[in-house]
């Protein structure tokens, strides 16, 4: 079945499908001998793809893989960096390099904590599409000492770009320090450094940010820096949100 090549590079684990639009603006990707355009579509089961001039392959198609990872500080959430930086990939050991693994939207590169990070393309488009609902939990320290009024407004919605944010659940886990305030917030959107901004709006600005959840899925006691495989509850999760979302399962390979 014909589907547009970024989707397929994705679901085959060459790279997210973001990336993959990229890679085909820069010319990297062929189709059938020929330098492809943003929107072409192909069917791998007839049609002769190469990325960087290597052919996929139907035999070749990685394994499903699912990992949840706890990302260090100035760690970027991204596969390359043009700045030369620390990726997430480059935590991984050499046994899951060049399996199409990426991350799951982001982090900000001052946050720590839960990433997913998979080659699964159906997932990563359910999970990063702006209608998704998976919540995410985070432990927060921000300046100061937010009054009630505060975080009702934080609970109700602010405005961010011209648009309210979510209803979110934000909830005080530790006042005793004068000068800063432990919250926990749940999210269920992931706009670009949202809560970062919304506690600068609110006059409380973040002091740190640490993910330590995303759905069921809990970074728990996994240590800076490490990863874990999901178990087979957790990867029925994510399946299960492709599923509510119409979009495709792809098959385990």
């Amino acid at each position: 079945m014909a589907e547009r090549l970024q989707k397929i590079l994705s679901q085959w684990g060459v790279a997210s499908r973001r990336h993959a639009e990229q890679m085909i603006r820069e010319g990297r990707v062929r189709l059938n001998g020929a330098i492809v355009q943003l929107g072409e579509t192909a069917d791998p089961a007839t049609d002769l793809i190469e990325v960087d001039g290597h052919l996929l392959q139907l035999q070749n198609r990685p394994a499903s893989a699912y990992l949840l990872l706890h990302k260090p500080a100035g760690v970027v959430s991204t596969c390359q960096d043009p700045q030369a930086r620390q990726t997430v990939l480059d935590l991984l050991p050499d046994d899951l390099q060049g399996m199409g693994l990426h991350p799951v939207g982001r982090l900000d590169t001052a946050s720590t904590g839960a990433l997913l990070l998979t080659n699964d393309g159906a997932v990563t488009a359910c999970l990063t599409h702006p209608r998704h609902s998976v919540s995410k939990t985070y432990r927060v320290w921000v300046e100061g000492r937010p009054a009630k009024a505060v975080l009702q407004d934080w609970r109700q919605g602010v405005v961010l770009d011209n648009r309210l944010t979510r209803p979110a659940e934000v909830r005080v886990l530790n006042a005793d320090r004068p000068t800063t305030t432990l919250l926990e917030i749940v999210l269920r959107e992931g706009r670009n450094r949202q809560i970062r901004r919304v506690a600068e709006q609110l006059g409380h600005p973040v002091i740190k940010l640490h993910r330590v959840a995303i759905g069921p899925i809990q970074l728990g006691s996994l240590e800076r820096g490490r990863y874990r495989k999901l178990n087979s509850a957790e990867i029925e999760f994510l399946q299960q949100q492709v599923q509510q979302s119409h979009l495709p399962v792809l098959p385990q390979v």
